[in-house]
């Protein structure tokens, strides 16, 4: 399967992505976030997940919107696909490289992704709030 383009350089790219991205979560005290790194496991769409939560359905769409202005202000790139913002219990974010799922608790718990990619380098991000 071949892999979606962008207009970003591989690594450099992916690097200032995710901190990006990152920053957006913690703009709006997005909870629990983790990069699974997916690079060294056969046969994935992406090479990273970020997964985080909000307590509500109203955090989890500010913090989509967040992610969304903090990539689009500093690297000029938008989303190639977002699903989920209807009910906002599970909204995906895809950026080619790195898919972002932004949970209510419950649901991230009920679907547990970091214990079906077991197999993913994990990386939890210490956060001040």
């Amino acid at each position: 399967m071949q892999k979606k383009q962008t207009g970003l350089p591989d690594e450099v790219g992916t690097d200032q992505l995710i901190a990006q991205i990152i920053n957006g979560i913690e703009d709006v005290k997005g909870q629990d976030i983790e990069i699974l790194d997916l690079r060294d496991i056969e046969n994935t769409v992406c090479d990273y997940f970020i997964i985080c939560n909000g307590t509500s359905n109203t955090q989890v769409n500010a913090i989509v919107n967040s992610v969304q202005k903090s990539v689009s202000k500093a690297l000029k790139e938008k989303p190639w696909h977002v699903e989920g913002s209807d009910n906002s219990e599970w909204v995906l974010m895809d950026y080619v490289h790195v898919v972002v799922h932004v949970f209510q608790k419950h649901i991230r718990e009920f679907y547990d992704i970091e214990g079906l990619w077991g197999d993913a380098k994990s990386v939890k991000i210490e956060t001040t709030h």
